[in-house]
């Protein structure tokens, strides 16, 4: 797809979805496909999410051009919030792609949640441990 049919394509609105709505967001950054905002319920501070402008409810339906735009804004923000908190050491990205996968809106949005050393006593497995039982191994 060109980058003008992305375009036009993300005037596509869903009525009554909180992303979709982006005059009532506090928007951080944006580019002409994508933008962040804090998250409403974060896991730790300074916890972004990178959302799509065009109504699209899974990761495996954006276009290339919008995975570019949220790879952008995902190390945007990466250097942002290293600049503001001295005492973030790690991230994990992660997204929710379909509701037996957790995801409670259905538009697509990508975690950046900053991590620090001692938040958690044992982080190994990381994303894993959204099945608890996997995340030792």
């Amino acid at each position: 797809m060109r980058f003008d049919d992305t375009l036009q394509s993300h005037d596509q609105e869903e009525e009554g979805c909180v992303f979709c709505l982006t005059s009532a967001l506090a928007i951080l950054s944006e580019n002409e496909l994508c933008y962040s905002i804090y998250d409403g319920y974060p896991v730790t501070k300074h916890h972004t999410l990178i959302i799509p402008k065009r109504h699209v409810s899974g990761f495996f339906d954006l276009y290339q051009l919008e995975i570019e735009g949220i790879h952008d804004l995902l190390r945007q923000a990466q250097k942002t919030i290293t600049g503001l908190d001295k005492t973030v050491t790690g991230f994990n990205i992660g997204v929710n792609s379909g509701e037996d996968a957790g995801q409670t809106i259905l538009h697509c949005h990508i975690h950046l949640i900053p991590r620090r050393k001692g938040d958690n006593a044992n982080p190994r497995g990381g994303v894993r441990g959204v099945i608890p039982d996997k995340q030792s191994y």
